[in-house]
């Protein structure tokens, strides 16, 4: 049975590359803070996550001070 939504039209991009050039922390530095490897973040900054609980979510925007939305957005 065939999805009534394409894949590309859940495209969901991740900002966490630039989230952490704007605030000059390293994916270790962050990895150590939060409390997650630095694999699943780097699968998460590649945009290659297929999910992302929202513990960790709230566990990165409290982090890195922003928002859901800095860190998510939907769109090509």
């Amino acid at each position: 049975m065939e999805s009534a939504i394409s894949d590309d039209a859940l495209s969901i991009r991740v900002h966490l590359g630039e989230l952490l050039d704007k605030r000059g922390i390293t994916l270790t530095e962050l990895s150590r803070r939060v409390d997650l490897t630095i694999v699943n973040l780097s699968i998460l900054k590649n945009g290659r996550a297929k999910a992302i609980r929202f513990s960790t979510l709230s566990r990165l925007c409290a982090e890195l001070d922003c928002q859901p939305g800095d860190l998510l957005s939907h769109g090509e």
